[in-house]
């Protein structure tokens, strides 16, 4: 939350204060902030279903201008195919065959 463009820069005076902030945060997080992680899509957008017609409608719009502008392109558009799968905590892909995560030697 202190990444928000509207952090505040002293402490809250009560509790509403900052039950009330913290609820506009969210609720700009989910609705306005274009997360990248999601490929510059809301959080509800995504959880909405409307993902994929943005970044297919996004995708158009790129290769068009590609097209009428090939000059201003050196390689390919950006990658605008959706996210199949969003972790807030991703796994550990460091794992062995057998499941275990490899323990690193103390000097």
């Amino acid at each position: 939350m202190k990444y928000t463009p509207a952090y505040p820069s002293k402490p809250f005076s009560s509790f509403e204060e900052a039950r009330a902030w913290v609820h506009e945060c969210v609720q700009w997080y989910n609705e306005h902030h274009l997360h990248s992680g999601l490929k510059f899509v809301t959080p509800k957008e995504r959880h909405q279903g409307q993902d994929v017609a943005i970044l297919q409608k996004r995708k158009a719009m790129y290769e068009a201008a590609k097209s009428r502008f090939p000059e201003r392109w050196s390689g390919s558009t950006r990658n605008w195919e959706p996210v199949e799968c969003v972790w807030l905590n991703p796994p550990n892909t460091a794992k062995r065959s057998n499941g275990k995560v490899p323990l690193k030697k103390a000097a």
